[in-house]
């Protein structure tokens, strides 16, 4: 399948992609090749059954968008344009944010204007892994990918995963996969030229 074979893609691709996904969010990204083998694993649903949005905050939704729901949400400590980082060579972009009361952190990262990963690092102290995880079960039913650092709901288009010690991530997989096929394909071409540049001696 074609999410298996990307999970074992070779560590130059890998600094591939942590050049495309440059922030503290790349962390999440890595795990999905180099993490532990996965202790349960089901088929992926036919159809996308999983959230895209979280408190109005939408996978797809554009920067202004994005500006506008954290300003008026008080459980972010969003500041404006002083919480924005601009990648202009990648047309990418990076929004980062604490949060009040059950929201420690909170990670968003657009890319061609349009958000495909958000993360919400919450308030141990206020909620617990095990209540999100009987949450995510009841709505969404077992877990496709489940091991004792992360539980994964997954579509073709979208993952939702839970992460330890309390992280919850969405990522529009479309867009994932995109930055996956570039990165391999720079992947190829270089070991073309290495090879073609061998051959001449």
């Amino acid at each position: 399948m074609k999410m298996m074979i990307k999970r074992n893609l070779p560590q130059r691709t890998q600094r591939k992609i942590r050049e495309s996904v440059s922030f503290p969010l790349f962390l999440c990204v890595l795990f999905f090749f180099s993490g532990p083998l996965r202790a349960q694993e089901a088929a992926l649903p036919m159809e996308d059954t999983l959230p895209r949005n979280f408190r109005g905050i939408n996978l797809g939704m554009v920067l202004e968008e994005l500006k506008t729901v954290l300003m008026e949400d008080a459980l972010f400590n969003f500041r404006g344009d002083r919480d924005v980082s601009f990648l202009p060579a990648r047309e990418e972009s990076l929004v980062e944010t604490t949060g009040l009361s059950f929201v420690k952190r909170a990670f968003f990262q657009l890319r061609e204007g349009e958000l495909f990963i958000m993360a919400f690092t919450l308030n141990t102290d206020l909620v617990d892994h095990y209540s999100i995880f009987t949450s995510l079960v009841e709505k969404y039913g077992q877990p496709n990918s489940l091991n004792p650092r992360q539980a994964v709901w997954e579509t073709e288009t979208t993952r939702l995963a839970l992460e330890r010690p309390l992280t919850v991530k969405y990522i529009d997989m479309t867009v994932f996969n995109e930055i996956i096929d570039e990165a391999a394909t720079v992947e190829s071409a270089e070991i073309r030229s290495r090879q073609e540049f061998l051959d001449g001696f």
